[in-house]
């Protein structure tokens, strides 16, 4: 069946791991404190406080404690949801002040503004908040390329090496799984979307093969009509 729904992963994908790992962390880890002790009486900032305390086991912790946690969350990469939120509100404020600009390949851009316009329904899945997904394509060095996209999901939808995430989202996107081309440099997400019926297609961008998966260099290889 040909294509109709693109889904993307971003680090790696349409962004440089590098800008995440040497770019956003950081500032998170820099600016999170003092934005959760200033903002911690606020109920979207209280429930993520909360919800840590709940994940870590420590649900008497205050807000100091909170803040140890979070940060060494940050500094182990933890896929942990209400970090991600907070990351998420965080990083907001930096885009807002103009401290950030979101990374995204030019091959990406061109490709992803490409498809919009021939008519494919564009789509973002990755571990970082839906807030944060926003945030780098909304103010990206490109410009605000959020109209590109139909809609955003994140690990609310599922882990993304899970097969049942990727069957969640297509249910949400209405499209047949086998009309719905999910891009990635993760083999084992690849692998959960092929499970779940998705086409798939691997990015390396410093060469290399994903397993099982077309493997592609650059957004501006991927032919759409041979799937």
């Amino acid at each position: 069946m040909p294509i109709k729904a693109i889904l993307t992963d971003i680090e790696g994908t349409t962004s440089a791991v590098s800008f995440v790992f040497d770019v956003l962390f950081p500032f998170a880890a820099e600016h999170l404190p003092d934005f959760v002790l200033l903002n911690a009486d606020q109920p979207d900032v209280a429930q993520q406080l909360q919800a840590v305390r709940e994940l870590s086991g420590e649900p008497q912790a205050d807000v100091v404690r909170v803040i140890e946690i979070l940060l060494g969350w940050i500094a182990e990469d933890r896929k942990a949801t209400p970090l991600k939120a907070l990351q998420g509100m965080v990083w907001a404020e930096g885009y807002k002040a103009g401290l950030l600009k979101g990374h995204v390949y030019p091959d990406a851009v061109e490709a992803l503004k490409r498809w919009k316009q021939e008519g494919y329904a564009l789509y973002v899945y990755s571990s970082g908040s839906i807030q944060a997904q926003q945030l780098i394509f909304g103010c990206s060095e490109a410009g605000d390329l959020s109209p590109l996209f139909s809609g955003y999901f994140d690990t609310t939808s599922g882990p993304k090496r899970e097969a049942q995430s990727y069957r969640t989202i297509v249910a949400s996107i209405g499209v047949p799984a086998d009309e719905v081309l999910f891009l990635s440099d993760i083999v084992e997400e690849l692998d959960a979307a092929q499970e779940a019926g998705l086409q798939t297609c691997g990015l390396a961008r410093e060469g290399g093969e994903l397993p099982g998966h077309e493997t592609l260099a650059s957004f501006a290889l991927i032919d759409l009509t041979s799937y």
